[in-house]
């Protein structure tokens, strides 16, 4: 898939995982053509046969069908596998050629910058910490769209005052386990009620291809803000574009009211 920009630029793809399109291969990160190695012939056939059947309608064949999809597309540079269907509605990228795994014995967020109290927390340290659920479309800037898909996690706002943020501080920046994967929000926009550190999505604890085991959720913005394998906050004094806002894509991305486009918003 190469969709086009709404302004007749070539649009960069999403994420991992989503495009569940960055922060797998998504419909939300685009992949890097020059990187990576082609899955074989045989592999792309037989998986095409598995999604002609329908098979992803049972849950536990899902989830096999999401997992085996997730790993090939990061071995596919031809974005070919991201034409295949998905049970959860989303299909996978990634902007490295692969991503390391974290899980509750190394997975770090780090929470610096203008903050008067820089923290360090673990999965479990997350987990302990009040829990808000909701339940929001995901709109991908390309068109696509996943309804009524669950979230739960920390208000990033939360953190944001643990941390005690300075005076000085005007936005946040938010760094990924990728090594690629950048985003960044107003200081406005981040302490909305709508925003997630997120560590459940539909239900479940989130998958290393859906991002995980911790990712950003912006509820009422177009899904590449929501950036997958969050491993940094950095709080700073002015907006810095993230990955695809420096390939064409808008900075303020409110789904229906940018990026040259009039969806429904999902607020």
């Amino acid at each position: 898939m190469n969709p086009e920009h709404p302004e007749a630029r070539e649009a960069p793809r999403e994420h991992p995982e989503e495009h569940e399109s960055h922060g797998g291969r998504d419909l939300e990160h685009g992949r890097d053509p020059e990187r990576g190695k082609p899955i074989g012939r045989r592999i792309f056939l037989g998986t095409l046969g598995l999604g002609a059947l329908g098979v992803v309608s049972a849950p536990v064949l899902q989830r096999g069908l999401e997992g085996f999809l997730g790993e090939a597309a990061q071995k596919d540079p031809t974005g070919l596998t991201g034409l295949l269907p998905n049970g959860g509605g989303f299909r996978y990228y990634s902007v490295t050629a692969s991503v390391p795994r974290k899980n509750a014995g190394n997975y770090r967020l780090t929470v610096g910058g203008l903050v008067d109290r820089p923290a360090s927390y673990t999965l479990d340290d997350l987990r302990a910490l009040p829990q808000t659920r909701m339940v929001k479309d995901v709109q991908c800037v390309t068109g696509w769209r996943v309804p009524d898909t669950p979230f739960e996690g920390v208000r990033l706002s939360e953190l944001l005052d643990a941390a005690g943020v300075r005076s000085k501080a005007g936005a946040v920046r938010f760094t990924c386990f990728d090594g690629a994967y950048s985003e960044s929000l107003t200081l406005r926009q981040a302490r909305r009620a709508d925003v997630l550190v997120a560590l459940r999505m539909q239900d479940k604890d989130i998958s290393h291809h859906h991002g995980g085991p911790v990712r950003l959720y912006v509820a009422p913005m177009y899904f590449y803000k929501s950036a997958k394998w969050l491993s940094g906050i950095e709080v700073t004094e002015d907006v810095e574009p993230g990955y695809w806002e420096k390939r064409g894509y808008d900075i303020d991305a409110w789904v229906g009211r940018s990026n040259g486009r009039d969806d429904e918003p999902t607020t």
